[in-house]
């Protein structure tokens, strides 16, 4: 087999007077038949004499690391990042290695790295692989092993153990025994690695399927991090939950397992807050004895867990507003009116909620028809819709301009203006400028509103 390369990566390897490889994921993707895109290079060569062949074929260089031996650089928009061969050094848990060697030795370069798949080379000049671990029968079984004892890779990096349910998860290759094993051994060297740089992985794997469309390879990654104890580490609140039995009329699965299998069927723009939807359930067991209250509770500890991980402030008061009202009209028991009011009270994340509702009815049960809930809602959205009613202040006849102009005080404008528009919600035909004008004035009248 023959790797696609692009022109400009091909000439580079034939102007350097030693053999340039591209390693990794590229690699491993274009064996296993999955959609290869980013490409790293490496070579027997220090950075000096890399830099000069690569400005010699027109790359630009934009950024060298002499201590690491990296180099990133492009042609036009091809991006590429090339690394020196080399071997690392690390103190058990210390992430990073506190000394690198360079070497013209392929098989140490090899056993830096974390799985074999990952360590297989290809030869762009001579256009043959090379396979110093034995990574291509593992790329061919789909199998994850690691390059080196598994106590020992995993020990030398915690991150390795987000990568181990990442690339499974992405990729549907599956640890083997010992794999397995060595990540359980070391799961506590997870808190030694960044939240940021936890939460990035944890990221990808919620949202796992859509790098090469392994089918509920979200799924996948999580129960790979419950089964080896890291998701202890970083979702302790949420692994409480774990044999906390539900109602059997409602629930197949333990808490933990629904929210699990919440992510499993949420859409993707979801997926955190299907994560942590009931995640003040295991609070509430333990400190109340019931599951009652759970959402308040856990919208507050899904802002506390979003905090810890540095989730962008954006995304972590959305998460928790999907939390705190997932559980609304639960049972069909609002009134329409109450519906209408809610959903134009919390119309920005309506359709968001609605997914969430969702994947929360589908994890009950492993059932994937539409939940009566989002049946029931979409119905009377579509009514509120063809009634012409207003979902937002924009849409209102009427704005604080002109209410200011009639005598409303500036201090109680904004919250006028919310009456007005849930008033809508539930009569369209008062959104007139007229009316609602004379509505704002009694309302202006009343000490409250």
């Amino acid at each position: 087999m023959k790797l696609a390369l692009s022109e400009n990566l091909t000439a580079l390897a034939k102007g350097c007077p030693f053999p340039l490889y591209v390693v990794g994921g590229f690699v491993r993707d274009a064996l296993a038949g999955l959609d290869a895109s980013d490409v790293d290079i490496c070579a027997p060569a220090d950075t000096d004499e890399f830099v000069k062949v690569a400005e010699n074929c027109g790359a630009k260089i934009n950024a060298v690391y002499k201590n690491t031996g990296t180099v990133k650089l492009k042609f036009g928009a091809e991006a590429y990042e090339f690394t020196c061969f080399r071997s690392d050094e690390y103190v058990r848990g210390a992430h990073r290695p506190v000394k690198t060697f360079f070497t013209d030795d392929m098989l140490l370069d090899a056993r830096r790295r974390d799985f074999k798949c990952n360590a297989v080379y290809y030869d762009i000049k001579a256009e043959r692989f090379c396979d110093p671990l034995g990574g291509i029968a593992d790329i061919e079984q789909r199998r994850l092993t690691t390059v080196a004892d598994a106590d020992k890779v995993f020990g030398e990096d915690g991150l390795r153990l987000m990568r181990l349910a990442r690339q499974s998860a992405q990729t549907g290759f599956a640890p083997d025994g010992e794999c397995l094993s060595g990540a359980t051994k070391n799961a506590a060297l997870i808190a030694d690695v960044s939240a940021e740089r936890i939460y990035a992985e944890l990221n990808a794997i919620l949202h796992a399927d859509l790098r090469y469309g392994t089918v509920y390879g979200q799924y996948g990654g999580l129960a790979l991090l419950d089964k080896t104890g890291v998701l202890d580490f970083i979702l302790p609140e949420l692994t409480a939950g774990r044999g906390m039995a539900q109602p059997e009329e409602f629930h197949s699965h333990d808490v933990l397992e629904h929210s699990l299998r919440a992510v499993k069927y949420a859409n993707p723009s979801v997926r955190l807050a299907a994560l942590l939807h009931d995640i003040g359930k295991p609070y509430c067991k333990i400190t109340r004895g019931t599951y009652h209250g759970h959402e308040t509770e856990g919208a507050r500890i899904a802002a506390e867990v979003c905090a810890r991980l540095k989730v962008p402030k954006k995304l972590a008061v959305e998460t928790a507003r999907l939390c705190e009202a997932h559980m609304y009209d639960l049972r069909l028991d609002a009134r329409e009116n109450k519906v209408r009011k809610f959903i134009v009270k919390n119309f920005d994340i309506y359709e968001k909620l609605l997914l969430l509702k969702q994947a929360d009815y589908s994890a009950c049960k492993d059932d994937l028809s539409e939940a009566p809930c989002v049946s029931k809602w979409k119905e009377i959205y579509g009514k509120m819709k063809r009634e012409g009613a207003p979902f937002n202040l924009k849409e209102l006849k009427t704005g604080g301009g002109e209410l200011a102009a009639a005598g409303v005080p500036k201090d109680r404008i904004g919250v006028i203006l919310g009456e007005l528009l849930t008033d809508c919600a539930m009569e369209p035909k008062l959104n007139d400028a007229e009316k609602l004008l004379k509505r704002a004035l009694a309302y202006a009248e009343r000490k409250e509103v």
